[in-house]
């Protein structure tokens, strides 16, 4: 086994090589570079690899065990100690001596005063607004937060048929690469399925397909927006948005909403981010003149729309509702779609259906990120997974699976905690809605003992550019018929909690 270690670093400092290669295999062992257990090379081994003897390197083996950081076992080698450092003393020793060795390396000084190395304007505003914590999730709870989807109704077959398809025989097609703009069979069965099932006259040509949508938002914000300009956004609204706008210093002005969802303004800006098939959180429609009034102000103020359309793919009754792409004739629109609601969580592709004007300048961006697009092998899976049915047909399965998972849930929130919430109305989406019907006291301290009954659901507030009305957002899409019934039941002990309290 071979071990790299700091000794040309330890060898300045030191006149000897075996100290050299002591205090570089102990610093290795104290940084946790080399943990406990890890099996140290042979005597023989190490000294042909520093041009030192066998009698220095079982010297330098002898005093590391003298002082506890190794062991031998007879028959087999020599071993990182496990317990040396095993407790939390051992611990806060550990950093303490390995802030020593890297002091003593850096030629004097304590670790503690090294100097903050100094970051743009960019990097100033992405630390000052800290990315959400990812949230793990007890077994023992029952979350109504938005979690990753399960997989029992996922059509396995057929996907796997899929990958080994893209494939291609004995492994061909994975040599191949593609443009940036990403694998050009997806594209165009990404633009045949919106054609039909959104009404979005879509060309191959003017696709281009994304880690995941958020980072088409982040990079056609990017084009369209200057330091210092401004960007409309809902309120509440989708929480990356608002991140990407203002970690690229454009100026948030804020789209108050309605019941009806955004309500148009003569904004002095030209960009918009806008959810109007399903609004995020609410999941309010549009109205049709409303859609159209917003597509006057773009023309108007020659203002470019980014349309997130992230999960109205699931609707459990009426009418498919036009995208604003699908009424846009000025091209001033940008759709934003993504897989990762519709396959799963950890399928992380998006795309964007571009006016002509934008295509270079996206895949010139989408270029800087990834020179290759990541997932080629996925990709054209998915495009076969479309071109053959087995997309369409999964889709299909899932909207009447999560339709009947949506009622239950809307179900038992009407009638056991009707006291507590007003439910938005809505066909569509993974989530509900809740307004607050008491005062923001008696909220906080809900949500306080939902936690201690074993559930969770989503503050809004993560959601509104100022704080508004308290409100709660249920995800229900990965909790079964028992498991929803189970987290409302929790939800009432809270309730009675915080009753009793007062």
């Amino acid at each position: 086994m071979n071990i790299t270690l700091a000794y040309d670093q330890y060898l300045a400092i030191h006149r000897y090589k075996y100290l050299a290669l002591y205090h570089a295999l102990r610093a290795a062992i104290l940084e946790g570079t080399l943990p406990g257990g890890t099996q140290l090379p042979s005597t023989r081994s190490l000294a042909m690899h520093y041009d030192l003897s066998r009698g220095s390197v079982s010297q330098v083996y002898e005093m590391l065990l003298a002082d506890g950081y190794v062991r031998t076992v007879t028959g087999r080698g020599t071993f990182v100690s496990e317990d040396s450092f095993g407790s939390t003393s051992g611990d806060i020793k550990r950093k303490n001596m390995a802030l020593v060795e890297a002091a003593e390396v850096a030629g004097g000084g304590s670790a503690s005063e090294t100097a903050a190395l100094p970051l743009s304007a960019w990097g100033e505003r992405l630390l000052a607004r800290p990315t959400p914590l990812y949230e793990k999730r007890s077994k023992n709870v029952v979350s109504f937060l938005s979690s990753g989807l399960r997989m029992e109704h996922f059509p396995y077959s057929e996907w796997r048929s899929a990958l080994s398809y893209a494939g291609g025989k004995e492994g061909g097609l994975l040599q191949s690469t593609c443009p940036p703009e990403g694998d050009e069979g997806l594209r165009k069965a990404i633009a045949a399925h919106l054609r039909i099932t959104r009404g979005i006259r879509a060309n191959a040509e003017h696709i281009v397909l994304f880690s995941g949508s958020m980072q088409g938002i982040v990079i056609l914000t990017q084009l369209l927006l200057d330091a210092g300009s401004a960007a409309v956004v809902e309120d509440p609204g989708f929480h990356g948005i608002r991140r990407a706008v203002e970690i690229n210093g454009g100026r948030l002005l804020v789209g108050k909403l309605d019941d009806s969802g955004l309500i148009p303004e003569d904004w002095d800006a030209r960009l918009l981010f806008v959810t109007p098939s399903r609004q995020f959180p609410t999941g309010v429609v549009l109205p049709l003149e409303r859609r159209r009034t917003l597509l006057e102000w773009a023309q108007r103020h020659e203002a470019v729309i980014i349309e997130d359309d992230y999960d109205s793919e699931f609707r459990w009754s009426g009418r498919p509702i036009e995208p604003l792409k699908a009424l846009d004739r000025g091209e001033r629109v940008v759709y934003v779609g993504s897989f990762s609601n519709t396959m799963f969580s950890g399928f992380r592709l998006g795309f964007a259906v571009l006016p002509p004007s934008l295509v270079k300048p996206t895949i010139a961006a989408k270029a800087l990120y990834e020179p290759l697009p990541v997932g080629l092998l996925e990709q054209r899976a998915l495009a076969r997974f479309m071109n053959t049915g087995g997309y369409g047909r999964h889709l299909r399965r899932m909207t009447r699976i999560y339709g009947e998972r949506g009622r239950i849930l809307r179900t038992m929130l009407s009638k056991q905690l009707k006291e507590l919430f007003e439910l938005l109305p809505g066909d569509a989406g993974l989530q509900v809605y809740a307004r607050w019907l008491r005062s923001r006291e008696e909220f906080v301290a809900f949500r306080a003992a939902a936690l201690r009954s074993g559930t969770d659901f989503r503050d809004a507030l993560l959601y509104q550019v100022s704080p508004g009305e308290p409100a709660a957002c249920f995800a229900f899409a990965h909790l079964n018929a028992v498991e929803l019934e189970e987290g409302i039941k929790r939800l009432l002990l809270a309730w009675e909690d915080v009753q009793s309290a007062t």
